[in-house]
Order: structure tokens, then sequence, then C-alpha cells
């Protein structure tokens, strides 16, 4: 059995609380104990634990997002800052060389990261998903680690969106279309 990861992707202020900016409100919310519990369980094993999270500049018209969405995830704000106790495992487990936070700037963890990079390096097979929105960065994220043969676990109890109908939609596409293991 090969190695694997947790990516934690986009639990953030703006994205989860209910002032935040681009909120999934109390579907994020909810799943916040489950965020917390799976980040602990991975990080207690050794196991490679990533915090992808959506980062865009102050009047950045050039980015695609800008025509679909209002500012969201600003650098440097309180919007981008994790949401909730997710933040203070983070905060406490930082250091550690088996956990590791970079910004992102598109709707997949790997699209101008060197996310595939730092999972290879540590043989790395099976990445497990967590966080928001489960039809729009979760997906994009699961897609693209299909195309890189990737195995692919995605926690249900651990993916939120505004959107339940694009929710359930993205949960039967991980499962039918990208062969990913629902758990």
């Amino acid at each position: 059995m090969g190695k694997r990861a947790l990516i934690n992707v986009d639990y953030t202020v703006d994205f989860v609380a209910d002032e935040g900016k681009l909120t999934c409100g109390k579907p994020g919310q909810a799943i916040e104990d489950n965020i917390v519990s799976i980040t602990k369980d991975f990080i207690a094993a050794d196991d490679f634990v990533v915090f992808a999270i959506d980062a865009h500049e102050t009047g950045d018209n050039f980015h695609p997002e800008t025509a679909l969405f209002p500012p969201h995830n600003i650098i440097g704000t309180q919007g981008q800052e994790l949401y909730g106790s997710l933040a203070s495992v983070y905060a406490e487990n930082k250091d550690k060389s088996s956990v590791h936070y970079f910004d992102k700037t598109r709707y997949s963890a790997f699209a101008g990261t060197d996310l595939e990079i730092k999972l290879r390096e540590r043989g790395i097979d099976e990445i497990h998903l967590v966080g928001v929105c489960t039809d729009i960065c979760v997906l994009h994220t699961a897609v693209d680690a299909y195309n890189k043969g990737f195995s692919i676990v995605v926690h249900q109890d651990a993916v939120a969106s505004f959107n339940a109908a694009g929710h359930e939609w993205a949960l039967g596409h991980f499962k039918e279309t990208l062969g990913a293991k629902l758990v």
C-alpha cells in the first residue's frame, strides 16, 4: 500500500463564516468537527497534511474569478485565515515537516503550485480530500488528481458547498467518473 496525504481545501473564514465574502454558511460550519478530527488523525499518523488555501490580491481585475464572484480570500485579510478550530490545529503543527501550507490562485490545488512535486517526492499515491466547496475547488482538485494518476478518497462528511445540488452532483461525479472512494 502506498502513502497517503490529506488535502484541506479552502476551509477559511470567507468560505465558511456567516460573515464570509463567499460563504457556504451552515453546511460549511457543520463539517468543522469532522475536518478537525480527520486532520488531527493524519497529523498523528505522520501522514502528509496539506492546507491548499485560495489567495487573491486586492484589485486583481485580470483573474478569471473576478467576473464570477465577489472579492474573497484577499491575502492578509481575516477572510483568508483558516476557519474555527482548524486554525489552532494548523498553528500547533505548522512547524512539522509533514504539514505544508500554500496559497493557490485557481480552483485546483494543483494549478500553478508545487503540490504534485511535494506529493511525488514523498512517494504519495493516495490523496484524501476535505474542505469547500465540494463542487468547485474540491472538485477541480479531484479532477486534476485523477488526471495525474492519484487514487482519491473524499470524506463526504467533511466537504460542503453553498449549492446543495452541486454538492450532491459532485459526490456522484467523484465516485462514478473519477473512481474516488467516498468515506
